[in-house]
């Protein structure tokens, strides 16, 4: 998903020079087959969100925020074809580096940002580079030389990335123990639509601008502005359940009440709200359809809803991307959150519950 205002808070490298490209995108864009699109806090204060029972309160949020991740690593999203650059052999791909892969050291020094790249291979001046990634669970080590470009610098032959930004929109405070809860789904690279390993990340100050109504066929989007040097919280989990951390400015929740968590068992198929953040600043709630309840699910896909609300038809077309992370609330308890459209269908897509979201912050602690 791209975001025209974001420029200044992501950054992504060239492939094959690692030049500085400007990367820009909205949260939540992982494919799910061909016809869904995703719309250090103390140990102990994650642990207490583990109480998911009935009783369980937290407070309802659906402001839009800006959220910032920076990589475990450098993660590589894309290599180049052998002589692209020249007549050479990519390195990269010599050395059998490939797409998903995260690059945590060279030459036994950790790099975590696009520049600490580009500084070793600078240094090696062609000569070895020892270089350990992480391939899923695997840890790899490889040795690759680097070419020289015609500019005289040393070139890896690998697009990398080390950081992501974008609108998504919180879903939770848990005033017991300062901890909340976003987007319902993990943020994942654009390229490869892997889970990006964070070292660490924040929320922002965000303000929503207008929409791209979405359509049959072209889900849209939010677009907005977020304000880089008003952070609101901190960030210390990216999940495929959704993004975890700490609220550090409560303006984000004043005024906001507590509400019952609904457990898996009082969510029912029928009549149900949202929490949405389409304009501005203002959460307004919408009226959509619970249409069915999954079983027990290993992902972010517990629950299938309808927009019904006109208002938000006509505003948006149905569930549009930035809107991950919206609350779900029925008779008088939070439900859960919006996680993906059905590209096919805007009105329609699906969510995920509080209780899993409760869960999965217990586990990330």
């Amino acid at each position: 998903m791209k975001e025209e205002h974001q420029k200044s808070a992501a950054r992504a490298a060239a492939w094959w020079t690692l030049g500085a490209l400007v990367l820009t995108l909205l949260l939540g864009t992982a494919l799910w087959g061909s016809n869904v699109r995703a719309a250090a806090a103390p140990a102990s204060a994650l642990s207490a969100a583990s109480v998911t029972g009935e009783g369980k309160t937290l407070i309802p949020v659906g402001r839009a925020v800006g959220i910032k991740l920076f990589a475990d690593g450098v993660m590589v999203v894309g290599l180049a074809q052998d002589g692209e650059a020249g007549d050479g052999v990519c390195p990269a791909r010599a050395c059998g580096l490939q797409a998903g892969d995260v690059i945590t050291h060279i030459n036994s020094e950790e790099v975590s940002s696009i520049e600490q790249v580009r500084q070793a291979l600078q240094e090696s001046e062609g000569g070895e580079l020892v270089i350990s990634a992480m391939r899923g669970e695997k840890q790899l080590q490889l040795t690759a030389e680097a070419s020289q470009g015609a500019d005289g610098t040393y070139q890896l032959g690998a697009w990398i990335r080390d950081s992501m930004a974008g609108i998504g929109t919180v879903t939770w405070y848990d005033p017991a123990t300062g901890c909340f809860g976003a987007l319902g789904h993990g943020i994942t690279d654009v390229d490869t639509t892997l889970l990006m390993p964070m070292e660490s990340g924040g929320i922002m100050y965000a303000s929503v601008s207008g929409v791209q109504k979405g359509e049959q066929g072209a889900p849209g989007q939010l677009r907005g502005a977020f304000e880089v040097t008003r952070d609101m919280g901190e960030l210390t989990a990216n999940t495929g359940r959704g993004i975890y951390g700490t609220l550090t400015d409560l303006s984000l929740v004043e005024g906001l009440e507590p509400m019952e968590v609904a457990v898996r068992s009082q969510v029912k198929v029928g009549d149900a709200t949202i929490l949405a953040n389409v304009s501005g600043e203002t959460v307004e709630e919408y009226a959509v359809k619970i249409v069915r309840v999954y079983p027990d699910s290993e992902d972010s896909r517990e629950l299938m809803l309808q927009v019904t609300d006109p208002r938000l038809l006509e505003a948006t077309g149905g569930i549009v991307q930035g809107m991950s992370g919206s609350p779900i609330l029925q008779d008088g308890r939070i439900v859960g959150a919006v996680t993906h459209v059905l590209i096919n269908d805007p009105t329609r897509g699906y969510g995920i519950l509080a209780e899993t979201m409760l869960e999965q912050a217990a586990l990330s602690a």
